[in-house]
């Protein structure tokens, strides 16, 4: 156990790996790696970026609703996310009335700033590691249980019962903070995040959605961009500056921490800095692991996206209210789509599995030179190869199996949700089914759902080729002659689940629980899918023990190399510089300017994504754009790129320059490197963000926002 917390203790230390790859946590940058971000251009100090006891960079960033990340920047709780993270809450304070999301907001004054109800934000309050109480209790474990279970099942079906016994003492012990107990190095090391959670929080700033997505599905994923993709939101608080919940009593949350914008840009080399919540790495997946993600995940993902949002882009494009109630579900589900098609070409292109296969083969090497490493390390790999192929398949069908009826075909939400209720349930209880519902039916049509529900159960039967059909298949078969477009018309003509009086229905009449068709069909799939998951999850204790056995070999075998951890949704630091990049032949320059924006404005005819109001044409046109323009270029720069280390999560990120100040806004990464997840290619991966100084343009010049320039100090 000590060999193991030195040997992470000096990874983490450790300084040999290129500057624009990591994803590092801000208590563990030490005096070396310091000198290495200084040696780039960086102005600050190890703490002046995290300070458990004082002011500190991290205070000001952000994690937003456990999905993005986004910065502070006045000390009136003002902040800045993109647009695409900020979009379900803009879509829900729209109307077809009041169509915010499709015409912008600005709020001029402070009572004119709207609650987003339901999204919430964490502020990092310190990191504190408990590697050692951790395994002090897998060791017990070990022990305990031996001889019935193994180390790997000890691991596997207790992490999680550890952590959380951790965090409640924690929380116990910190009144007013959130705990949470991480795991890193594939669950070799563990570390406990504190946080302040605020969730009274108000739009204040959005543009318009042409411009917080232009390019639309057509740009996503790609360089070169000009999406104006941010939003701003403020946090409130009570008068003490104490969390609460949504109040008119409550007042801006008073944040010393925060991070001034600059409009002085940026230049090919300077530093660049993003600090924000990626979502999750595997970049010490196996060879296996990899090619089960492409293979079978991945390519059931988009199999299914694709078949219902081809129902969907139908009804959407027909009717701009059922448009306004999916577009929200629309970018989510199109973003994951599109991102594994980028992933799984780019792993093949970029031989990432060969690379692999490379690795395990020098750990092959390595272990096989010493008999006490050997026994510790010898059979990890086959274990991984055997456990991987006999699920790789069944991993596929409980994939096409999720995104079917739980990612796809909305209507099992709903009986989920009634079928919760006890049978004795209370009137309280009913007002709450119906409050939680009513969210759900505001962006929900029926008709929608009905196509969606029968293309998919078709597209399921297909590919599963009757392996683990759901036994609403033989009601299929037998009534409707296999023809699932008339099964899902019947149970949508029959089901009391299309409006929030089925909470009272079923409260009258609990007989419903077992006879409404919409109630058997959610029934079904439940039953079916804990009957495939437990083929899955048989191979989970051996492939997650290995997986880690894996991870700590690498970081054994390379003692002297920095390995930072994969990314779990805690804070992380991504140091580089400003960097253009070449790729196919073909070089792509470190920035955009509004030209270009103007010119894919011109296609609008013939690409609905590049549709812009005549408004803004008008004001890109006019070019007068004064101190937002960049001093070197004498452009107006929309976009730009650095060699920062980002994933899904780090969307909303700041991009910071040497000094801290925040000059950009990290949304998006290049086509070309979409492998990124698993494998870094430090030719190729690159960080898309919005320039701060486009963001200004347009909440000064189209929005008005003059107050909101005024708070910024500018």
């Amino acid at each position: 156990m000590r060999k193991i917390i030195l040997t992470l203790t000096a990874v983490m230390c450790s300084l040999f790996a290129s500057a624009d790859e990591g994803m590092w946590m801000l208590s563990h940058i030490n005096s070396k790696t310091a000198e290495n971000m200084k040696a780039l251009g960086i102005n600050l100090t190890p703490e002046e970026l995290y300070n458990p006891n004082g002011r500190s960079l991290k205070d000001a960033v952000i994690n937003l609703g456990d999905f993005c990340s986004g910065v502070v920047v006045s000390p009136e709780g003002l902040f800045f996310t993109n647009h695409h993270c900020g979009y379900g809450a803009i879509q829900a304070l729209s109307t077809p009335e009041d169509d915010i999301l499709k015409n912008g907001f600005v709020a001029k004054k402070r009572e004119q700033e709207r609650p987003a109800h339901g999204l919430y934000v964490r502020f990092l309050d310190r990191v504190e590691d408990c590697t050692e109480r951790v395994n002090a209790e897998f060791a017990r474990l070990y022990k305990e249980k031996a001889p019935k279970m193994d180390s790997a099942q000890v691991e596997a079906f207790y992490t999680d019962s550890i952590c959380n016994a951790l965090e409640d003492e924690f929380n116990e012990k910190n009144p007013g903070l959130e705990c949470r107990v991480a795991t890193y190095y594939s669950g070799n090391a563990f570390f406990a995040n504190f946080y302040k959670v605020y969730n009274d929080i108000r739009l204040v700033f959005t543009a318009t959605e042409t411009l917080g997505k232009f390019g639309g599905d057509t740009d996503n994923w790609m360089w070169p961009r000009q999406t104006c993709d941010f939003s701003m939101f403020r946090i409130y608080a009570k008068p003490d500056g104490t969390p609460a919940e949504y109040s008119e009593d409550n007042v801006p949350l008073k944040t010393p921490g925060y991070a001034p914008v600059s409009v002085k840009g940026y230049a090919p080399g300077d530093y660049c800095m993003t600090i924000g919540y990626p979502g999750r790495t595997n970049r010490y997946l196996s060879s296996w692991g990899i090619i089960e993600r492409t293979e079978a995940t991945n390519q059931a993902v988009i199999d299914v996206r694709t078949a219902k949002q081809n129902v969907w882009k139908h009804w959407m494009d027909s009717d701009r209210t059922i448009e306004l109630k999916y577009s929200s579900k629309w970018a989510s589900s199109s973003n994951y789509w599109k991102n594994s098609i980028g992933m799984n070409k780019a792993v093949k292109d970029l031989d990432v599995v060969g690379q692999k296969q490379k690795m395990e083969e020098k750990i092959r090497q390595w272990y096989s030179k010493d008999e006490t490493t050997k026994a510790q390390y010898g059979s990890m790999l086959s274990a991984l190869e055997k456990a991987y192929t006999e699920r790789k398949h069944k991993m596929a069908l409980l994939t096409y199996y999720s995104e079917t009826f739980f990612r796809g075909i909305e209507l099992r939400n709903v009986a989920n949700r009634v079928s919760r209720m006890p049978f004795d349930a209370t009137a309280e209880d009913a007002a709450l089914c119906v409050d939680n519902l009513k969210a759900f039916f505001k962006d929900y049509e029926p008709r929608v759902d009905e196509e969606t529900m029968g293309t998919l159960l078709q597209n399921y039967r297909q590919w599963s080729k009757g392996e683990f059909l759901p036994s609403f298949y033989n009601l299929i078969d037998s009534v409707y002659g296999g023809n699932t477009m008339a099964y899902a018309k019947d149970v949508f003509a029959k089901t009391c689940l299309l409006d929030t009086t089925c909470v009272a229905k079923v409260m009258a009449d609990s007989t419903l629980r077992d006879t409404d068709m919409a109630m058997q069909y959610a029934d079904a799939i439940l039953d079916t899918y804990y009957d495939l998951l437990g083929t899955v999850q048989s191979t989970m204790p051996t492939i997650e023990h290995n997986e880690r056995l894996l991870n700590k070999a690498i970081l054994e075998m390379e003692p002297s190399e920095a390995h930072y951890s994969d990314a779990n949704m805690t804070m992380r630091l991504s140091y580089g510089s400003i960097k253009d990049y070449t790729a196919n032949g073909t070089h792509y320059n470190y920035f955009t300017n509004h030209q270009s924006l103007l010119d894919k404005i011109a296609q609008q005819q013939e690409n609905a994504d590049y549709i812009m109001e005549p408004e803004i044409t008008k004001l890109l046109k006019k070019g007068k754009f004064g101190k937002y323009k960049d001093k070197k270029t004498k452009q107006m720069q929309l976009c730009f790129l650095s060699n920062n280390d980002i994933t899904g999560g780090n969307s909303g990120s700041p991009m910071f320059d040497a000094n801290g100040h925040v000059i950009g806004l990290a949304f998006d990464g290049n086509w070309e490197a979409m492998a990124g997840d698993i494998s870094f290619d430090p030719a190729l991966q690159r960080c898309i963000g919005v320039d701060i100084r486009f963001v200004l343009w347009i909440i000064d010049r189209w929005g008005g926002g003059k107050n909101i320039i005024k708070e910024l100090g500018l």
